[in-house]
């Protein structure tokens, strides 16, 4: 399907080809994963709900009967971006059994290779946190509450480590953050493929002293 983008960087619309088959999906799948999709390409502020309507063969009516707001469709895909990272973190973690010193680096080794990935343009709670700067946009609310869990597991398992206070999980969740900018401004053949290696030696400086 086309897409037309203005001149500020709106995407304003997009055009649907002529004969294009009636999706069988229902309008409200079709709506949110079409959100999805655009919000992380081009960011949540640049993407209008005319094209995202257009986009998932749907009318703009139709998606307000499905999602009150714009706000609260970007609020919704957030959620479900925070419930896959943390299945994702679950998944990495579980291969250790319950050493937590290998539970961090594991998560680690995962997550360069997660960032390092050719479609990743950086961590869409952190974007949207960026963008949605004020405090009462439902969206920003969820990626500062996701982010808080984020720290408190990294203190949790930092703790069930043998770390003495926080600052093993405060230096791995600034890395982490850092390592999402530098993949964005940088590539994936920048300094992110050094996330994993850079974790260790973070985890043997305040775990090992070395």
């Amino acid at each position: 399907m086309a897409e037309r983008i203005s001149g500020g960087g709106r995407v304003d619309e997009l055009e649907a080809p002529e004969c294009a088959p009636a999706s069988k999906r229902p309008a409200r799948d079709r709506i949110f994963e079409t959100a999805r999709e655009l919000f992380y390409q081009h960011g949540i502020r640049a993407v209008g709900v005319e094209a995202i309507a257009a986009e998932a063969d749907a009318t703009k009516m139709t998606l307000y009967r499905n999602f009150p707001s714009k706000d609260e469709l970007v609020a919704e895909v957030l959620r479900d971006q925070e419930r896959e990272y943390w299945a994702w973190w679950d998944e990495v973690t579980a291969c250790c059994c319950t050493d937590p010193r290998a539970q961090l680096e594991a998560i680690f080794d995962a997550f360069e290779t997660k960032a390092c990935n050719a479609n990743v343009h950086g961590c869409p709670l952190s974007n949207a946190a960026i963008e949605l700067h004020e405090d009462n946009h439902p969206a920003q609310k969820v990626s500062v509450d996701y982010k808080r869990k984020l720290h408190a597991r990294l203190i949790e398992l930092c703790r069930a480590a043998g770390a003495k206070d926080d600052d093993l999980a405060d230096g791995l969740l600034l890395l982490m953050e850092g390592s999402y900018m530098a993949r964005v401004t940088l590539g994936p053949d920048g300094p992110v493929r050094a996330v994993a290696r850079s974790g260790r030696a973070l985890i043997r400086l305040h775990l090992d002293g070395c």
